[in-house]
């Protein structure tokens, strides 16, 4: 199997974040992918998203999902999302968690309408009074 395309998966990132968080580098994403444990599942080619998450005994956290701008709204990130939960529960993973801006309203309505829960708040997290919520959701 050849490598993931971390370059254009950093481009997908960093057009999916634009005006709101900093994009992740393609060395970002390949040292991620590298981690033990973890799952990166890449959507189209060239990449229109992906979703990089990782199984720590029995807990998930979906570290991204990004998805395009030009391929939003058409139920990309919803199935990643259920392709991570998936790949989570196969490695032994009892729930997901992720953590998004307070004020992210699309990517809140996605986790929202797959069954996640609030259990946490991290104010101030992203500085200048941004605020995250961490998500959950049992597998």
């Amino acid at each position: 199997m050849s490598a993931p395309p971390f370059a254009a998966l950093a481009q997908v990132h960093a057009a999916a974040f634009a005006g709101r968080a900093r994009g992740w580098t393609a060395a970002e994403i390949a040292a991620l992918e590298a981690a033990p444990g973890a799952a990166l599942l890449v959507s189209g080619a060239p990449p229109q998203g992906f979703a990089l998450a990782r199984v720590a005994a029995d807990e998930a956290e979906l570290l991204t999902i990004a998805v395009d701008p030009a391929h939003q709204g058409r139920g990309l990130g919803a199935a990643l999302l259920a392709r991570a939960e998936a790949r989570a529960r196969d490695g032994g993973a009892r729930a997901m968690l992720l953590e998004v801006e307070a004020d992210a309203a699309a990517a809140r309505a996605l986790y929202a309408r797959a069954g996640y829960d609030e259990a946490g708040l991290r104010r101030d997290y992203l500085g200048a009074g941004r605020d995250s919520l961490i998500l959950r959701k049992y597998l």
